[in-house]
């Protein structure tokens, strides 16, 4: 029986999922590790551990590269709580547009005025004039799930709306609405837009790229939305945006000391994902890719290995996680070949320097045969199912 350790608080949607296996929160030596937020870098990788679910997109708690060398495969859960973080991003263009929060926090500083509130608030309200959203434009940065949602939905509550995604994929291409303008570089966004939302990773490329020099470009009084991670913005050229009214607001999902409490900086508190659905549809999702993968050798959604998944021919199952280099399938198939052993179906596919091969076989290796691939170079790990 396979053991799957739980990190932390898992939606009970993946119990089902789970229930031929021991699935609990206290195992030594697990075969897959279901996580969400716990931070697994120096955490020691058991022998048996084949891979890890983030119930979540992000995988920046997660040691990816180095599971990698290791032949661990990480998964994550890209679009399972798209709609949550969409909702959000839409409910904080209009606090970015309406004046609605420091208002609502005026009226909670009048409550003892008792007959008298209703005039002071007639009087006091014009302090909080905002604008509206319709006819004004929405630069989205990153088009992916999210990112998509978010402009399709902005689109159809009246934006302009201008994407940009260097990797935008045929799906997601497909999916954006016709209304919405592509543009060729992020410089165009920080030009032309009135309201920007970010829905790229964090990575050597994008850490700070909200600085002091792209804020320049931008319009004056731009509202910035960050639902994606706290990093791709400077903080310190944030705040003097804000001081200067460059930036009319910075709504993040991600608060930071220096940041909470400050004029026009609204943090929310890691909200993006936080309903109910969006957590059962993240748990399902990365329940069954964990389950695809011990059982079947299937990966789908990995950060760290190539997509590769077929339906189960054969007798066996032969997977190999191997370095992307030169004649390392050739080297492995004439093992395969010199047990006269025929091959009914495969697969292998590569990712950066790592690549996965899946290859169904008539007839079970032998375990000399298995041993003769494990100990090709460049080889990583080897599993027959």
């Amino acid at each position: 029986m396979a053991k799957i350790l739980k990190l932390n608080a898992i939606s009970p949607m993946a119990d089902e999922i789970f229930s031929k296996y021991e699935y609990t929160d206290q195992c030594e030596n697990p075969d897959g590790i279901m996580v969400r937020s716990a931070v697994m870098h120096g955490m020691t990788a058991g022998k048996n551990l084949l891979a890890v679910a983030r119930a979540g997109a992000g995988t920046n708690n997660i040691p990816s590269a180095e599971y990698a060398e290791k032949g661990i495969v990480v998964f994550n859960t890209p679009g399972a709580n798209a709609n949550a973080v969409k909702e959000l991003v839409i409910c904080e263009l209009f606090l970015g547009g309406r004046n609605v929060i420091d208002a609502i926090d005026w009226v909670k500083s009048i409550k003892d005025e008792g007959e008298n509130l209703p005039k002071l608030v007639e009087k006091g309200k014009n302090k909080f004039v905002g604008c509206e959203i319709a006819g004004k434009t929405l630069g989205v940065i990153g088009l992916g799930a999210i990112g998509v949602m978010v402009a399709n939905s902005a689109s159809s509550l009246g934006m302009k709306v201008a994407g940009v995604d260097p990797y935008l994929s045929t799906p997601n291409a497909v999916a954006l609405t016709s209304s919405a303008k592509l543009v060729s570089s992020r410089e165009e966004i920080y030009r032309t837009a009135d309201f920007i939302t970010l829905h790229v990773p964090l990575n050597n490329e994008t850490k700070n790229m909200i600085n002091g020099d792209t804020i320049a470009k931008m319009k004056d009084g731009v509202v910035i939305i960050n639902n994606s991670r706290g990093e791709l913005v400077d903080t310190d050229a944030m705040l003097s945006a804000l001081e200067s009214g460059k930036v009319a607001r910075y709504i993040t999902d991600f608060p930071d000391a220096k940041l909470v409490g400050v004029k026009n900086a609204v943090c929310v508190p890691h909200l993006g994902a936080s309903t109910p659905e969006a957590e059962d549809y993240c748990a399902v999702m990365a329940a069954n890719q964990l389950t695809d993968y011990i059982e079947n050798g299937n990966i789908k959604n990995s950060v760290n290995y190539p997509a590769a998944a077929m339906p189960r021919s054969g007798a066996a199952r032969l997977c190999v996680h191997h370095k992307n280099i030169k004649e390392m399938l050739s080297k492995i198939l004439n093992i395969i070949s010199s047990q006269n052993i025929n091959v009914a179906n495969m697969q292998d596919a590569s990712k950066g320097e790592y690549a996965y091969l899946i290859c169904d076989t008539d007839e079970v290796p032998s375990a000399d045969a298995v041993e003769r691939i494990r100990a090709i170079d460049g080889v990583i790990r080897v599993r027959l199912i």
